[in-house]
Protein backbone atom coordinates (compact mmCIF):
# COMPACT_ATOMS: atom_id res chain seq x y z
CA UNK A 1 0.00 0.00 0.00
CA UNK A 2 1.42 3.11 -0.50
CA UNK A 3 0.54 6.77 1.54
CA UNK A 4 -0.03 10.04 -0.37
CA UNK A 5 0.19 13.29 1.52
CA UNK A 6 -2.67 13.93 3.23
CA UNK A 7 -2.27 11.06 5.55
CA UNK A 8 -4.71 8.80 3.34
CA UNK A 9 -3.72 5.38 1.97
CA UNK A 10 -4.41 4.77 -2.13
CA UNK A 11 -4.66 1.02 -2.94
CA UNK A 12 -3.35 -0.54 -5.68
CA UNK A 13 -4.75 -2.00 -8.45
CA UNK A 14 -4.36 -5.48 -7.57
CA UNK A 15 -5.25 -4.52 -3.88
CA UNK A 16 -8.87 -2.83 -5.20
CA UNK A 17 -9.55 -5.65 -7.55
CA UNK A 18 -9.44 -8.20 -4.69
CA UNK A 19 -11.20 -6.14 -2.32
CA UNK A 20 -14.21 -6.07 -4.90
CA UNK A 21 -13.81 -9.49 -5.52
CA UNK A 22 -14.08 -10.09 -1.48
CA UNK A 23 -16.60 -8.15 -0.93
CA UNK A 24 -19.03 -8.73 -3.25
CA UNK A 25 -18.81 -12.36 -3.02
CA UNK A 26 -19.91 -12.26 0.50
CA UNK A 27 -22.36 -9.75 -0.56
CA UNK A 28 -23.67 -12.09 -3.24
CA UNK A 29 -23.92 -15.40 -3.68
CA UNK A 30 -25.39 -15.98 -7.56
CA UNK A 31 -22.11 -13.65 -8.42
CA UNK A 32 -19.90 -15.90 -6.26
CA UNK A 33 -20.99 -19.12 -8.25
CA UNK A 34 -20.35 -17.40 -11.56
CA UNK A 35 -17.06 -16.34 -10.06
CA UNK A 36 -16.28 -19.82 -9.02
CA UNK A 37 -16.94 -20.49 -12.52
CA UNK A 38 -14.77 -18.22 -14.01
CA UNK A 39 -11.77 -20.50 -14.00
CA UNK A 40 -13.19 -22.63 -17.17
CA UNK A 41 -12.96 -21.29 -20.40
CA UNK A 42 -16.38 -22.73 -21.39
CA UNK A 43 -17.96 -21.01 -18.56
CA UNK A 44 -15.87 -17.99 -18.15
CA UNK A 45 -18.11 -15.16 -19.73
CA UNK A 46 -20.39 -15.63 -16.80
CA UNK A 47 -17.82 -13.38 -15.08
CA UNK A 48 -17.06 -10.88 -17.53
CA UNK A 49 -19.60 -8.58 -16.11
CA UNK A 50 -17.98 -8.11 -12.84
CA UNK A 51 -14.44 -7.53 -14.68
CA UNK A 52 -15.82 -5.03 -16.44
CA UNK A 53 -17.26 -3.22 -14.24
CA UNK A 54 -13.86 -3.57 -12.79
CA UNK A 55 -12.13 -2.32 -15.89
CA UNK A 56 -10.69 -5.38 -16.77
CA UNK A 57 -9.62 -5.54 -20.72
CA UNK A 58 -11.80 -8.61 -21.83
CA UNK A 59 -10.39 -9.04 -24.87
CA UNK A 60 -6.79 -9.20 -24.26
CA UNK A 61 -5.87 -12.46 -22.41
CA UNK A 62 -2.87 -11.06 -20.87
CA UNK A 63 -4.99 -8.79 -19.13
CA UNK A 64 -8.00 -10.57 -18.54
CA UNK A 65 -6.43 -14.31 -17.31
CA UNK A 66 -4.66 -13.23 -14.34
CA UNK A 67 -7.67 -11.44 -13.10
CA UNK A 68 -10.21 -14.52 -14.17
CA UNK A 69 -7.74 -16.63 -12.16
CA UNK A 70 -7.54 -15.50 -9.46
CA UNK A 71 -11.44 -14.00 -9.43
CA UNK A 72 -12.88 -17.96 -9.37
CA UNK A 73 -9.64 -18.79 -6.96
CA UNK A 74 -11.24 -15.94 -4.41
CA UNK A 75 -14.93 -17.10 -5.04
CA UNK A 76 -13.99 -20.73 -4.34
CA UNK A 77 -12.04 -20.19 -1.46
CA UNK A 78 -14.93 -18.40 0.48
CA UNK A 79 -12.17 -15.93 1.57
CA UNK A 80 -13.33 -12.93 4.11
CA UNK A 81 -9.93 -10.79 3.42
CA UNK A 82 -6.94 -11.12 1.69
CA UNK A 83 -4.53 -13.85 3.55
CA UNK A 84 -0.61 -13.97 3.67
CA UNK A 85 0.50 -17.30 2.47
CA UNK A 86 2.83 -16.95 -1.24
CA UNK A 87 1.85 -19.71 -3.67
CA UNK A 88 5.25 -21.79 -3.55
CA UNK A 89 4.42 -22.11 0.40
CA UNK A 90 0.92 -22.90 -0.45
CA UNK A 91 1.94 -26.02 -2.38
CA UNK A 92 4.20 -27.09 0.22
CA UNK A 93 1.53 -26.94 2.70
CA UNK A 94 -0.93 -29.20 1.03
CA UNK A 95 1.19 -32.37 1.72
CA UNK A 96 2.38 -33.78 4.99
CA UNK A 97 5.84 -33.77 4.40
CA UNK A 98 6.12 -30.05 3.57
CA UNK A 99 8.72 -29.11 0.46
CA UNK A 100 10.04 -33.03 0.82
CA UNK A 101 7.01 -34.06 -0.70
CA UNK A 102 7.24 -35.91 -4.44
CA UNK A 103 3.63 -34.82 -4.83
CA UNK A 104 4.58 -30.89 -4.18
CA UNK A 105 8.10 -30.97 -5.85
CA UNK A 106 6.13 -32.46 -8.96
CA UNK A 107 3.16 -29.82 -8.77
CA UNK A 108 6.05 -26.74 -8.07
CA UNK A 109 7.98 -28.17 -11.12
CA UNK A 110 4.93 -28.36 -13.79
CA UNK A 111 3.98 -24.73 -12.79
CA UNK A 112 7.49 -23.73 -13.46
CA UNK A 113 7.71 -25.57 -17.06
CA UNK A 114 5.04 -22.76 -17.96
CA UNK A 115 6.44 -20.54 -20.34
CA UNK A 116 2.67 -18.81 -21.22
CA UNK A 117 -0.04 -16.94 -19.12
CA UNK A 118 -2.56 -19.14 -20.66
CA UNK A 119 -0.39 -22.24 -19.58
CA UNK A 120 0.00 -20.66 -16.26
CA UNK A 121 -3.55 -20.17 -15.47
CA UNK A 122 -4.84 -24.13 -16.59
CA UNK A 123 -2.02 -25.42 -14.21
CA UNK A 124 -3.11 -23.06 -11.70
CA UNK A 125 -6.62 -23.87 -11.81
CA UNK A 126 -5.95 -27.34 -9.67
CA UNK A 127 -3.64 -26.58 -7.63
CA UNK A 128 -5.66 -23.36 -5.92
CA UNK A 129 -8.55 -26.23 -5.78
CA UNK A 130 -5.94 -28.03 -3.44
CA UNK A 131 -4.84 -25.48 -1.35
CA UNK A 132 -7.93 -24.51 -0.76
CA UNK A 133 -8.67 -28.12 0.34
CA UNK A 134 -5.66 -28.66 2.37
CA UNK A 135 -4.83 -25.24 3.63
CA UNK A 136 -6.23 -23.72 6.65
CA UNK A 137 -5.46 -20.40 5.53
CA UNK A 138 -6.34 -18.23 2.82
CA UNK A 139 -3.27 -17.04 0.00
CA UNK A 140 -2.19 -13.70 -0.95
CA UNK A 141 -4.49 -13.09 -3.60
CA UNK A 142 -2.65 -9.58 -4.02
CA UNK A 143 0.40 -11.26 -4.72
CA UNK A 144 -0.55 -14.02 -6.50
CA UNK A 145 -2.47 -11.72 -8.79
CA UNK A 146 0.07 -9.34 -8.98
CA UNK A 147 2.71 -11.95 -10.51
CA UNK A 148 -0.01 -13.61 -12.69
CA UNK A 149 0.27 -9.43 -14.52
CA UNK A 150 3.70 -9.51 -14.05
CA UNK A 151 3.93 -13.47 -16.21
CA UNK A 152 3.75 -12.10 -19.31
CA UNK A 153 7.14 -9.93 -18.99
CA UNK A 154 9.20 -11.10 -16.07
CA UNK A 155 8.56 -15.09 -16.51
CA UNK A 156 11.72 -16.53 -15.26
CA UNK A 157 11.94 -14.07 -12.38
CA UNK A 158 7.80 -14.77 -11.27
CA UNK A 159 9.04 -18.57 -11.31
CA UNK A 160 12.51 -17.85 -9.56
CA UNK A 161 9.77 -16.59 -6.84
CA UNK A 162 7.85 -19.06 -6.88
CA UNK A 163 10.49 -21.50 -6.08
CA UNK A 164 12.17 -19.11 -3.45
CA UNK A 165 8.50 -19.51 -1.52
CA UNK A 166 8.66 -23.45 -2.09
CA UNK A 167 11.87 -23.87 -0.52
CA UNK A 168 11.10 -21.64 2.42
CA UNK A 169 13.77 -18.70 1.08
CA UNK A 170 12.83 -14.88 1.76
CA UNK A 171 11.44 -14.01 -1.87
CA UNK A 172 12.73 -11.07 -3.58
CA UNK A 173 10.53 -8.05 -4.44
CA UNK A 174 8.28 -9.20 -7.59
CA UNK A 175 9.05 -7.13 -10.70
CA UNK A 176 7.16 -4.29 -11.37
CA UNK A 177 6.23 -3.95 -7.41
CA UNK A 178 6.80 -4.82 -3.68
CA UNK A 179 5.92 -7.93 -2.49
Amino acid sequence: MSTEGRGTTTLSRDERFVEAILQRCAENKGLAARLRRADNPATEYQSWDVLGSLGIDLERDYQRLPFVTVAAAIAKSKAEANGKLALGRAIASCYEEGRESSQAKARLRRLLACDELGEVCRVLRPILTLIDSKVGQPLDFVRLLRQLRNFPFHAQSIKAQWAQEFYGQPAEPIAGGET
